[in-house]
């Protein structure tokens, strides 16, 4: 997910040097049409270092970006796709014509080192707060808090009951989406990805605990998915008929359920969140995920990237499940290193591998995979403070 970096655990690692040559993550390939001279891909990592009121890229994204230039391909942070996506404090948009001229000089100064980078694309929904939005109510499926919390700018807050979003606005907002992607390909990005992971919209639409509705967005499984599946068709208008990549995150699990006398407002009076959490990796959950996934396969979608079971070490299985069902590339994530990541390539389970912890820390991942390096431990006290301090000052490994 966005709001935190969700790769391996932060201990070093260490191991002898393996040739380059003979380690399946320093391997070609392609995603759709973008070729790939490695498949350590950087995942989307939440750093609130877009301090500007207007929430535009700074400086020191062009160097945190240009830093990490030798992955396989930078997947960034998650982006507004307009004012009314905002839920975590400093992150950058891509809805204004400043922030579509300040990401030019990320992805100018990334292409000039050889790199490859797509934009992800972020709205919360329900997940955010008030103070995000100027005292309004986040919209939602439906009127129903998702009991998460949201990163304000005084601190961290509980969600409130939202607003259920019209059928206007719901168009409105997969419009956003798709002027978004636009400003992303005039910004000079390679692509763009759907952030459709964790608790946020388009997982809260997907959520029969969290969407109420019986309108063409809700109701049954194939009515609930219709929102992510409309986004990805404007998402992807664009690009002249490239797909898009797309993020996935069926085992999450989240959100602290109300008691039984919870109250839900308009029109659902009565309904409470079922105990367990609003969001649960049943198999109820991961059975709409099936069927989602397979889907994927009829819109234009370049390749999935899956957040894996949160477990000690990657759940191998978890990822095998989605890589059944979807035809195309697909992105493992969550837990991995050096050599897991390794494995889960060489099985054939994955395509590539997404890190995002070992990229905060360590600029030179490839690098250091490459040469069988010890890994830095990045801080996760600086990850959301803004400045330098654990941003663009952790080194490149030394000989």
């Amino acid at each position: 997910m966005s709001t935190i970096p969700s790769t391996a655990s932060s201990a070093t690692t260490s191991s002898s040097p393996v040739p380059a040559l003979d380690q399946p993550l320093l391997r070609p390939t392609d995603l759709g049409d973008l070729r790939l001279p490695n498949r350590v891909v950087m995942a989307p990592a939440t750093r609130a270092r877009a301090a500007d009121a207007d929430l535009v890229p700074t400086e020191m994204h062009v160097a945190y970006y240009g830093q990490r230039a030798g992955a396989g391909l930078i997947i960034t942070e998650g982006t507004w796709v307009s004012e009314r996506a905002i839920g975590f404090v400093n992150v950058p948009g891509v809805y204004s014509e400043r922030q579509v001229g300040a990401w030019r000089r990320v992805t100018d100064v990334v292409h000039a080192l050889g790199g490859r980078i797509v934009l992800q694309l972020w709205h919360t929904g329900a997940a955010s707060h008030p103070d995000h939005l100027g005292g309004r109510l986040p919209g939602g499926p439906s009127a129903v808090n998702p009991y998460e919390r949201s990163f304000t700018p005084s601190g961290f807050k509980d969600t409130v009951t939202p607003r259920a979003m019209p059928l206007a606005e719901i168009e409105t907002t997969i419009a956003d989406f798709g002027a978004a992607s636009e400003n992303a390909r005039r910004a000079g990005f390679d692509g763009v990805e759907v952030h459709a992971l964790g608790p946020f919209l388009i997982p809260q639409f997907l959520n029969p605990r969290l969407n109420r509705r019986t309108d063409a967005y809700g109701g049954d499984r194939a009515r609930r998915r219709r929102l992510l599946l409309d986004v990805i068709d404007a998402v992807a208008a664009p690009w002249d008929g490239r797909g898009v990549g797309v993020r996935l995150s069926p085992y999450w699990t989240s959100g602290a359920a109300g008691d039984s006398g919870a109250s839900v407002a308009s029109g659902t009076s009565g309904a409470s969140v079922a105990s367990g959490g609003c969001f649960t990796a049943d198999e109820a959950m991961l059975a709409d995920y099936d069927e989602l996934v397979a889907r994927l396969n009829d819109h234009p979608v370049d390749y999935l990237h899956l957040l894996g079971r949160r477990l000690p070490a990657p759940d191998i299985a978890a990822i095998a499940r989605y890589r059944r069902l979807f035809d195309g590339p697909l992105i493992a994530n969550l837990g991995f290193d050096r050599a897991s990541g390794n494995a889960v390539v060489e099985a054939g389970t994955a395509d590539a591998v997404s890190f995002a912890t070992h990229f905060i820390a360590n600029p030179d991942l490839v690098t250091r995979f490459a040469l069988g390096r010890e890994l830095a431990t990045g801080d996760p006290a600086t990850y959301y403070t803004g400045g330098a301090a654990g941003y663009v000052d952790y080194p490149a490994s030394e000989w």
